[in-house]
Protein backbone atom coordinates (compact mmCIF):
# COMPACT_ATOMS: atom_id res chain seq x y z
CA UNK A 1 0.00 0.00 0.00
CA UNK A 2 1.33 3.62 -0.77
CA UNK A 3 0.59 5.67 2.20
CA UNK A 4 2.17 8.45 0.96
CA UNK A 5 0.74 8.69 -1.82
CA UNK A 6 -2.49 8.23 -0.46
CA UNK A 7 -1.62 11.15 1.84
CA UNK A 8 -0.30 13.32 -1.22
CA UNK A 9 -3.66 12.69 -2.82
CA UNK A 10 -5.73 13.83 -0.16
CA UNK A 11 -3.39 17.22 0.22
CA UNK A 12 -4.42 17.78 -3.22
CA UNK A 13 -7.52 16.98 -2.58
CA UNK A 14 -7.34 19.80 -0.21
CA UNK A 15 -5.42 22.32 -2.15
CA UNK A 16 -7.40 21.80 -5.36
CA UNK A 17 -10.96 21.85 -3.41
CA UNK A 18 -12.23 18.66 -5.40
CA UNK A 19 -11.79 15.11 -6.26
CA UNK A 20 -11.69 15.43 -9.65
CA UNK A 21 -9.38 18.41 -9.55
CA UNK A 22 -6.69 16.20 -7.59
CA UNK A 23 -7.74 13.24 -9.93
CA UNK A 24 -6.88 15.55 -13.19
CA UNK A 25 -3.67 16.98 -11.61
CA UNK A 26 -2.11 13.42 -10.67
CA UNK A 27 -3.40 11.90 -14.27
CA UNK A 28 -6.08 9.44 -12.14
CA UNK A 29 -9.69 8.35 -13.43
CA UNK A 30 -12.11 10.37 -10.21
CA UNK A 31 -12.26 6.43 -9.45
CA UNK A 32 -9.73 5.46 -8.37
CA UNK A 33 -8.81 8.81 -6.76
CA UNK A 34 -12.27 7.99 -4.64
CA UNK A 35 -11.38 4.46 -3.78
CA UNK A 36 -7.70 5.43 -2.42
CA UNK A 37 -9.36 8.48 -0.15
CA UNK A 38 -12.07 5.51 1.34
CA UNK A 39 -9.36 3.59 1.11
CA UNK A 40 -6.99 5.81 3.45
CA UNK A 41 -10.11 6.64 5.45
CA UNK A 42 -10.83 3.28 6.36
CA UNK A 43 -7.13 2.28 7.62
CA UNK A 44 -6.97 5.36 9.66
CA UNK A 45 -10.21 4.83 11.16
CA UNK A 46 -11.42 8.54 11.21
CA UNK A 47 -13.20 11.01 8.44
CA UNK A 48 -11.13 13.04 6.96
CA UNK A 49 -13.10 14.96 3.89
CA UNK A 50 -16.41 16.53 4.16
CA UNK A 51 -18.73 18.01 1.78
CA UNK A 52 -19.59 21.87 1.90
CA UNK A 53 -22.27 23.31 -0.70
CA UNK A 54 -19.25 24.28 -3.47
CA UNK A 55 -15.85 22.40 -1.82
CA UNK A 56 -14.15 19.61 0.08
CA UNK A 57 -13.12 20.48 3.16
CA UNK A 58 -11.06 18.66 6.25
CA UNK A 59 -12.61 17.44 9.05
CA UNK A 60 -10.48 18.03 12.37
CA UNK A 61 -8.96 14.08 11.80
CA UNK A 62 -8.17 15.66 8.50
CA UNK A 63 -6.37 19.00 9.34
CA UNK A 64 -4.54 17.39 11.79
CA UNK A 65 -3.59 14.65 9.24
CA UNK A 66 -2.90 17.86 6.72
CA UNK A 67 -0.82 19.61 9.25
CA UNK A 68 1.50 16.41 9.98
CA UNK A 69 1.53 14.48 6.73
CA UNK A 70 2.60 17.72 4.41
CA UNK A 71 5.95 17.38 5.53
CA UNK A 72 6.23 14.22 4.89
CA UNK A 73 4.97 14.13 1.50
CA UNK A 74 7.66 17.19 0.41
CA UNK A 75 10.36 15.25 2.20
CA UNK A 76 9.82 12.20 -0.34
CA UNK A 77 9.30 14.41 -3.32
CA UNK A 78 11.93 16.38 -2.52
CA UNK A 79 14.10 13.08 -1.45
CA UNK A 80 12.97 11.26 -4.85
CA UNK A 81 14.06 14.74 -6.92
CA UNK A 82 16.85 14.91 -5.37
CA UNK A 83 17.55 11.08 -6.74
CA UNK A 84 16.82 12.04 -10.03
CA UNK A 85 18.53 15.30 -10.74
CA UNK A 86 21.90 13.33 -9.47
CA UNK A 87 21.38 11.02 -12.59
CA UNK A 88 20.76 13.62 -14.67
CA UNK A 89 23.43 16.08 -13.22
CA UNK A 90 26.63 13.79 -13.62
CA UNK A 91 29.32 14.65 -11.11
CA UNK A 92 32.39 13.75 -8.84
CA UNK A 93 35.25 11.44 -10.54
CA UNK A 94 35.01 9.04 -12.85
CA UNK A 95 37.80 6.12 -12.56
CA UNK A 96 38.25 4.56 -16.27
CA UNK A 97 40.57 1.88 -17.28
CA UNK A 98 41.63 0.60 -20.91
CA UNK A 99 44.42 -0.89 -23.14
CA UNK A 100 46.92 1.91 -23.54
CA UNK A 101 47.04 1.43 -27.53
CA UNK A 102 43.38 1.58 -27.51
CA UNK A 103 42.39 4.08 -25.08
CA UNK A 104 45.45 6.43 -26.93
CA UNK A 105 44.11 6.33 -30.47
CA UNK A 106 40.26 6.54 -29.72
CA UNK A 107 39.60 7.28 -26.22
CA UNK A 108 41.64 10.25 -25.59
CA UNK A 109 40.70 12.40 -28.64
CA UNK A 110 36.87 12.14 -26.86
CA UNK A 111 38.39 13.36 -23.54
CA UNK A 112 38.21 17.54 -23.89
CA UNK A 113 34.19 16.77 -25.61
CA UNK A 114 33.33 14.71 -23.07
CA UNK A 115 34.72 17.33 -19.46
CA UNK A 116 33.10 19.76 -21.14
CA UNK A 117 29.62 18.31 -21.76
CA UNK A 118 29.98 17.71 -17.64
CA UNK A 119 31.83 20.43 -16.42
CA UNK A 120 31.34 19.01 -12.79
CA UNK A 121 33.30 15.53 -13.98
CA UNK A 122 36.70 14.72 -13.32
CA UNK A 123 38.45 12.29 -14.77
CA UNK A 124 41.25 9.54 -13.53
CA UNK A 125 41.74 7.45 -16.79
CA UNK A 126 44.92 4.58 -16.61
CA UNK A 127 46.05 2.85 -19.21
CA UNK A 128 47.50 -0.41 -19.17
CA UNK A 129 48.08 -3.85 -21.33
CA UNK A 130 48.11 -5.79 -18.29
CA UNK A 131 44.56 -6.72 -16.57
CA UNK A 132 43.57 -4.74 -13.53
CA UNK A 133 41.15 -5.88 -10.64
CA UNK A 134 37.91 -3.41 -11.48
CA UNK A 135 36.72 -3.69 -7.89
CA UNK A 136 39.85 -3.32 -5.76
CA UNK A 137 41.36 -0.71 -7.55
CA UNK A 138 38.77 1.42 -7.61
CA UNK A 139 38.08 1.45 -11.28
CA UNK A 140 34.14 2.66 -11.88
CA UNK A 141 34.70 1.84 -15.82
CA UNK A 142 36.93 -0.66 -18.06
CA UNK A 143 37.24 -0.71 -21.83
CA UNK A 144 38.49 -4.37 -22.45
CA UNK A 145 38.94 -6.66 -25.57
CA UNK A 146 38.47 -10.61 -25.15
CA UNK A 147 36.36 -12.25 -22.60
CA UNK A 148 35.02 -11.27 -19.50
CA UNK A 149 36.57 -13.25 -16.82
CA UNK A 150 34.20 -11.99 -13.75
CA UNK A 151 30.53 -12.50 -14.54
CA UNK A 152 29.15 -10.96 -11.81
CA UNK A 153 30.74 -7.46 -13.50
CA UNK A 154 28.45 -5.87 -15.72
CA UNK A 155 29.06 -5.74 -19.44
CA UNK A 156 28.24 -3.58 -22.32
CA UNK A 157 29.53 -5.14 -25.98
CA UNK A 158 31.26 -2.38 -28.25
CA UNK A 159 32.01 -4.06 -31.31
CA UNK A 160 33.50 -7.05 -32.45
CA UNK A 161 37.67 -7.09 -32.23
CA UNK A 162 38.33 -8.25 -35.63
CA UNK A 163 41.94 -9.41 -35.76
CA UNK A 164 44.33 -9.16 -38.92
CA UNK A 165 47.87 -10.90 -39.59
CA UNK A 166 50.07 -7.85 -41.12
CA UNK A 167 53.93 -7.66 -42.19
CA UNK A 168 55.43 -4.44 -44.02
CA UNK A 169 55.95 -4.51 -47.67
CA UNK A 170 59.74 -4.14 -47.70
CA UNK A 171 59.73 -7.11 -45.05
CA UNK A 172 57.86 -9.52 -47.37
CA UNK A 173 59.51 -8.31 -50.52
CA UNK A 174 62.44 -9.25 -48.87
CA UNK A 175 61.39 -12.49 -46.80
CA UNK A 176 58.68 -13.50 -49.46
CA UNK A 177 55.00 -13.65 -48.40
CA UNK A 178 53.39 -16.67 -46.58
CA UNK A 179 50.78 -18.58 -48.53
CA UNK A 180 49.47 -21.04 -45.42
CA UNK A 181 49.36 -20.53 -41.85
CA UNK A 182 51.74 -23.63 -41.75
CA UNK A 183 54.30 -21.43 -43.76
CA UNK A 184 54.57 -18.82 -40.65
CA UNK A 185 56.75 -20.94 -38.58
CA UNK A 186 59.80 -20.20 -41.24
CA UNK A 187 58.87 -16.52 -40.84
CA UNK A 188 60.39 -14.01 -38.32
CA UNK A 189 57.01 -12.96 -36.29
CA UNK A 190 57.02 -10.39 -33.36
CA UNK A 191 54.85 -11.68 -30.75
CA UNK A 192 52.78 -9.52 -27.69
CA UNK A 193 52.72 -10.74 -24.09
CA UNK A 194 50.12 -10.62 -22.40
CA UNK A 195 47.92 -11.30 -19.00
CA UNK A 196 47.78 -14.98 -20.27
CA UNK A 197 51.90 -14.81 -21.08
CA UNK A 198 53.58 -14.88 -24.54
CA UNK A 199 51.10 -15.04 -26.91
CA UNK A 200 53.56 -17.43 -29.71
CA UNK A 201 50.63 -19.63 -30.47
CA UNK A 202 48.35 -18.50 -33.66
CA UNK A 203 44.93 -19.69 -34.45
CA UNK A 204 43.36 -19.42 -37.55
CA UNK A 205 40.18 -20.98 -39.54
CA UNK A 206 40.49 -23.26 -42.31
CA UNK A 207 37.27 -22.30 -44.15
CA UNK A 208 35.66 -25.14 -43.10
CA UNK A 209 34.80 -25.23 -39.79
CA UNK A 210 38.20 -26.53 -37.99
CA UNK A 211 41.43 -24.43 -36.82
CA UNK A 212 44.58 -23.97 -37.88
CA UNK A 213 47.61 -23.76 -35.13
CA UNK A 214 50.77 -23.01 -35.39
CA UNK A 215 53.52 -22.17 -33.21
CA UNK A 216 55.51 -18.94 -34.03
CA UNK A 217 58.78 -17.61 -32.85
CA UNK A 218 60.56 -14.28 -33.15
CA UNK A 219 63.60 -12.55 -31.90
CA UNK A 220 61.21 -9.24 -30.48
CA UNK A 221 58.47 -9.74 -27.92
CA UNK A 222 56.93 -6.93 -25.50
CA UNK A 223 53.84 -6.10 -23.62
CA UNK A 224 53.00 -3.11 -25.11
CA UNK A 225 50.80 -3.16 -28.60
CA UNK A 226 52.46 0.29 -29.83
CA UNK A 227 55.49 -1.38 -29.97
CA UNK A 228 54.48 -4.52 -31.89
CA UNK A 229 52.66 -1.92 -34.48
CA UNK A 230 56.40 -0.27 -34.82
CA UNK A 231 58.04 -3.16 -35.05
CA UNK A 232 56.39 -4.39 -38.00
CA UNK A 233 56.20 -1.03 -39.70
CA UNK A 234 59.59 -0.84 -39.54
CA UNK A 235 59.85 -4.72 -41.16
CA UNK A 236 60.89 -6.52 -37.98
CA UNK A 237 58.25 -9.20 -39.34
CA UNK A 238 55.00 -10.22 -39.01
CA UNK A 239 52.29 -10.05 -36.09
CA UNK A 240 48.66 -10.40 -35.39
CA UNK A 241 46.90 -7.08 -34.73
CA UNK A 242 43.16 -6.09 -34.03
CA UNK A 243 42.15 -4.39 -36.99
CA UNK A 244 41.12 -0.91 -35.27
CA UNK A 245 44.92 -0.63 -34.08
CA UNK A 246 46.32 -0.74 -38.01
CA UNK A 247 43.21 0.50 -39.92
CA UNK A 248 45.55 3.73 -40.80
CA UNK A 249 48.62 1.84 -41.98
CA UNK A 250 47.12 -0.45 -44.23
CA UNK A 251 45.20 2.11 -45.78
CA UNK A 252 47.89 4.10 -46.24
CA UNK A 253 50.05 1.54 -47.45
CA UNK A 254 52.75 1.01 -44.51
CA UNK A 255 51.52 -2.99 -43.62
CA UNK A 256 50.05 -5.18 -45.80
CA UNK A 257 47.65 -7.58 -44.54
CA UNK A 258 48.42 -11.45 -44.96
CA UNK A 259 46.38 -14.29 -45.19
CA UNK A 260 43.33 -12.87 -45.33
CA UNK A 261 41.32 -15.94 -46.30
CA UNK A 262 42.30 -17.38 -43.31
Amino acid sequence: MDRIGDIALFLRVLDLGSISAAARSLDLSVAVASQRLKRLERDLGVRLLHRTTRRLHATPEGAALAEQGRPLVEDQEALTGGLRQAGVDVSGTLRVTASASFGRQYLSPLLPEFLALHPRVKLSIHLTDQMVDLVSSGFDLAIRIGALDDSTLVARKLAVNHRVLCASPEYLRRQGTPRTPQELADHECVLLVGSQGRQDVWRFGDGAGGEIVVRVRGRMETNYGEIVRDAVVAGMGIAIHSSWHVVRDLREGRLVQVLADY
